[in-house]
């Protein structure tokens, strides 16, 4: 080698280093304002220890990339005032999907995390092919994404939840009993329905993607040790220990539902009997409510909806709905008890049904999961209800969707060139 060529490549490294520390850099100061909120620049550089200067080339930076904007006038700071800097809210959009049993979901979400749009679809998932259950999902997804897209808002990715295990290397289900998918190829064929879009598309376990919307919507406030036990047709389970989501040696952890809890009980559509989510799951409790040509148990009259009668002939007193709550509870008692057993959460989390249902299942869950616990006042866990309803997956999602962008700014290209993301984001 050459002298030449050798300062040449001494000079390329520390090139590709300095490079590195931006990129590095340019995710300390973004992902700061997400969890902080807005800031002046001169609060960046105290809270984060980068210097003023450096501070002010990497906003300038994110500014130029539309990735955060000029806010009003920093108030109660000590010295010079100075205009605060925030995540923007208006030039990106993240996707969150699910496909669950009785329907299809699709939201947008800016920056913040704040919802932008949503959509829900009733759908008899079980009952169609994977193929016309994607078509049907992307068109959802075009229905969002269009009028912000005309309001000059660019996707920045897509998450897809599915209730099942997934191998997002694949972009496979290897099993979705409950939708009857096994090793089934998802990411192209919802590739190819979006037209091939220029935005990443991942795949997630619903549970997991839900368990992420939990520890968003409770920030800093949220145990480190935490299970979210989700209800719909299916149950599933989403487990963060240490502050962080467990998801097995080969990301297959999680799937509580298929948990046997009775020997002698009802087959499961997974094969084997006496599942969790046999015992405990939405088909379970309307089973038990009403009789086959009930409304109540129709997939294509929307879950909410159906949940809502369920509600109102709760609160009605129905002898029936209520000796059929009583039968799940005693089961979801049964469950919650072992899993707090293995796992010793400081809190768990019901979402989806469970959480419609809440009134009527989280007081026994907290009077009777002692009876179940083996360490003493059920080890320090407490009982709590998602706040989200049957967005927590979708959001999720969409929260998972954004990471990308969160981890290297330098992705997205600056606005100049923001006509669309492709190439540049995939």
């Amino acid at each position: 080698m050459t002298v030449s060529e050798g300062t040449a490549a001494r000079l390329g490294a520390r090139t590709a280093d300095q490079m590195s520390v931006r990129r590095h850099n340019l995710s300390v100061v973004l992902n700061h304002l997400r969890v902080h909120g807005g800031r002046s620049r001169a609060r960046i550089a105290a809270e984060t220890g980068l210097n003023k200067a450096t501070v002010s080339s990497l906003v300038a930076e994110l500014l130029a990339r539309g990735l955060v904007r000029e806010g009003e006038i920093e108030r109660g700071s000590v010295g010079r005032p100075g205009q605060t800097i925030e995540l923007d809210a208006h030039n990106f959009i993240a996707l969150g999907a699910e496909v669950a049993t009785d329907y299809v979901s699709v939201i947008a979400m800016n920056l913040r995390g704040e919802p932008v749009s949503e959509q829900r679809l009733a759908l008899d998932t079980a009952g169609l092919r994977a193929e016309a259950v994607l078509r049907r999902l992307a068109g959802l997804v075009d229905s969002v994404i269009d009028p912000l897209a005309a309001q000059g808002a660019v996707p920045v990715g897509l998450t897809l939840a599915l209730p099942g295990i997934t191998d997002p290397a694949s972009g496979l289900v290897w099993d979705a009993p409950n939708l009857g998918w096994h090793e089934t190829a998802v990411l192209e064929p919802l590739r190819t329905h979006l037209g091939e879009p220029g935005y990443p598309i991942l795949i997630e376990n619903e549970a997991n993607a839900a368990v992420l919307a939990e520890l968003d919507v409770r920030g800093r406030t949220s145990p480190p040790d935490l299970l979210l036990i989700t209800g719909a047709t299916g149950v599933g389970g989403g487990i963060v220990t240490g502050g962080r989501l467990l998801r097995g040696s080969r990301g297959f952890a999680g799937e509580l539902g298929h948990m046997q809890v009775d020997p002698a009980g009802r087959r499961c559509r997974c094969g084997r009997v006496g599942c969790f989510e046999t015992v405990v799951g939405l088909g379970a409790l309307l089973r038990a409510l009403a009789p086959a040509d009930d409304p109540v148990r129709d997939p294509s009259i929307d879950v909410v909806q159906r949940l809502d009668v369920v509600r109102s002939r709760l609160e009605a007193g129905d002898p029936r709905a209520l000796a059929a709550v009583e039968q799940i509870g005693d089961g979801l008692v049964q469950g919650c008890g072992s899993l707090v057993n293995i796992f010793n959460p400081g809190m768990v989390v019901l979402g989806g049904y469970f959480a419609a249902l809440g009134p009527w299942f989280a007081p026994r869950l907290r009077s009777d999961l002692d009876t179940e616990v083996f360490a003493p006042k059920s080890g320090g866990c407490r009982i709590e209800l998602s706040t989200l309803g049957f967005s927590a997956a979708v959001r999720g999602g969409a929260l998972r969707a954004t990471r990308h962008v969160f981890d290297d700014p330098g992705l997205v290209p600056y606005r100049a060139e923001a006509g669309h993301l492709s190439g540049v984001m995939s």
